[in-house]
């Protein structure tokens, strides 16, 4: 039995724990905040203990891995603390907030030979392995480009909620916070971005981030992609989707979140094939829920030896596509990867 552990109970913690008693062969056996009112709801429902010392959980020999919910700017000295006590890490999204402290948190935990896997879910949606599949048996040929667009709304009360949402130190605004998983399906889908051009803005939240970002990359396989990311959209989530285009296929992957297939049209596969495929999807759009993948596989990662699906690697190419988008709109310049 694997043991697990969360820092941070904010909101998105519940669904940390609620995977972890879903997942086979874990167990929740303590959360961590400094708030011991905010550990009530864990304690009453799955019976663990408190601790508003994270020195004083990490010392529970029987602690495996320590799942961080904290807001994004406490990350960095959170996942270091916890690797340095050997224990594996999975962390929320984004790993960090600058590349260095990514970088501090990937050493800390290769030095210390611990897993680390960086929250990011969505790649475990049907449709989105569907078109993993298709990529990657080269049905849709060379890649011409591809668009990515998060049109959401997060009112003014959704930031007002805590006083650290909106905020660049420990938030972000939409390309780091909502926008960076169907940034990290872009990666996964297209490869590494070479170039980057961006324009951002705050038009209608009063925060210190932006509430809206397009943009314009270039992969390094030559292909181009659009990026529009926005939580000022009226009156509720409106899309997520993420389009491929290449020489022999055209998929989208779209809805209010990017759970279905919206259109699929493959030179190689025939009307029956793609029929399959869409009703397969249809039928189960959400799937096993990602957090529960992502704790799954942890699981086996420690069991096997071996690099989590997603790494912190992966974490670190999200993080460095929002921090080039940022800073392409604050020079009004394209910017170098």
């Amino acid at each position: 039995m694997t043991k697990f552990a969360i820092v941070g109970c904010g909101h998105i913690a519940k669904k940390h724990a609620e995977a972890i008693e879903k997942a086979e062969g874990t167990e929740l056996i303590a959360v961590c905040d400094m708030v011991p009112e905010s550990m009530e709801y864990y304690t009453e429902k799955y019976g663990v203990a408190a601790y508003t010392d994270l020195a004083e959980l990490l010392k529970v020999e029987e602690l495996d891995v320590v799942n961080i919910c904290t807001p994004s700017g406490y990350h960095a000295p959170l996942a270091i603390q916890i690797a340095n006590a050997k224990k594996h890490v999975v962390v929320e999204k984004p790993i960090a907030l600058t590349l260095e402290d990514t970088d501090a948190i990937i050493k800390a935990c290769k030095e210390n030979d611990v897993k680390l896997s960086v929250v990011h879910p969505n790649r475990f949606r049907p449709a989105i392995m569907e078109l993993r599949k298709a990529l990657d048996g080269d049905l849709v040929g060379k890649l011409s480009h591809a668009n990515a667009t998060v049109r959401w709304n997060r009112n003014q009360e959704y930031y007002d909620q805590a006083p650290w949402r909106g905020t660049k130190s420990l938030d972000g605004g939409v390309l780091m916070n909502q926008a960076i998983h169907n940034l990290d399906l872009l990666l996964w889908t297209m490869g590494e971005v070479e170039e980057v051009y961006s324009m951002a803005a705050t038009r209608l939240r009063n925060i210190e981030a932006e509430d809206v970002s397009t943009g314009v990359v270039r992969f390094k396989n030559g292909s181009l992609g659009v990026i529009e990311a926005a939580t000022t959209i009226y009156p509720s989530n409106y899309e997520e989707s993420l389009s491929i285009f290449g020489e022999t296929g055209t998929i989208k992957i779209g809805g209010k979140t990017a759970n279905y297939i919206q259109h699929w049209d493959v030179k190689e596969m025939d009307e029956a094939q793609v029929t399959d495929i869409m009703e397969s999807v249809k039928a189960d759009p959400f799937g096993k829920p990602g957090h529960q993948c992502i704790i799954e596989d942890m699981v086996e990662a420690i069991k096997e030896d071996r690099e989590p699906i997603v790494t912190g690697e992966d974490g670190k190419r999200a993080l460095s596509l929002v921090l080039a988008l940022y800073e392409s709109a604050d020079t009004n310049k394209p910017v170098k990867l």
